[in-house]
């Protein structure tokens, strides 16, 4: 028996949890399924978190500190009007940095109620309104949650969420249950593809009644539908 095909250095000598391989299976699928939920539901519980407010919005809004920058740098007149434009977009993520201040002063996410944590802040992660909202709770010290995706185009979880409440995920559906089984209320504001998905996604789970009522506020005269726009 050659080295390669001894027992000890064969695959099925490892443990299950210590085989990628056989995780990685389509037939374990469901198992993986259920390790995402039990991940983020675990470590939310341990957290004391029993609700949260969702805030839900484009990745592509700079910070007024980017839009700036953008302004500085610009030479020519296209320049100059693509650097007006981020940083008339930029006054959405100061009113989400606010909301997520607000929210998590005055919501419950300091003071748990025999241990339980309310109206936490919780976004999909990454960056522009995202980052705004979860920078809005650090700027007072309040812990908030990211809900992170694994995509093509590699999104980066924001550097202001509560690092034990950094969270990614493979399977949207899941994500997707985490940000509405517990929410309380939902702040939207203008987004493409993802913000309407995540909308649409509540208001029919609340039509059919799989969902509690929550209130949904939507910030801004229009919510643009074309990620390009932002």
């Amino acid at each position: 028996m050659n080295e390669q095909t001894t027992p000890h250095s064969s695959r099925s000598t490892l443990l299950a949890v210590e085989d990628t391989e056989f995780l990685l299976r389509d037939e374990m699928r469901s198992i993986r399924f259920a390790l995402e939920y039990a991940k983020a539901e675990l470590a939310l519980r341990d957290w004391g978190i029993r609700s949260t407010i969702i805030v839900f919005g484009s990745a592509r809004v700079p910070s007024p500190e980017q839009a700036a920058a953008a302004v500085e740098a610009a030479r020519t007149e296209t320049e100059k009007r693509v650097a007006e434009k981020l940083l008339q977009q930029s006054e959405f993520y100061q009113v989400a940095r606010e909301f997520g201040r607000i929210a998590s002063q005055r919501g419950g996410a300091f003071d748990p109620k025999n241990r339980w944590r309310d109206n936490v802040v919780a976004t999909g992660g990454g960056p522009g309104i995202m980052e705004a909202a979860n920078r809005g709770a650090s700027d007072v010290g309040a812990p908030s949650i990211g809900f992170n995706i694994t995509l093509p185009h590699e999104q980066i979880p924001n550097g202001y969420i509560t690092p034990e409440l950094s969270f990614r995920f493979h399977y949207f559906a899941m994500r997707k249950m985490h940000l509405a089984m517990r929410a309380n209320a939902l702040a939207i504001f203008p987004g493409g593809f993802g913000t309407m998905d995540e909308m649409f996604e509540v208001l029919t789970l609340q039509q059919t009644r799989k969902a509690p009522p929550a209130p949904i506020v939507l910030f801004g005269e229009r919510v643009l539908a074309q990620n390009h726009q932002l």
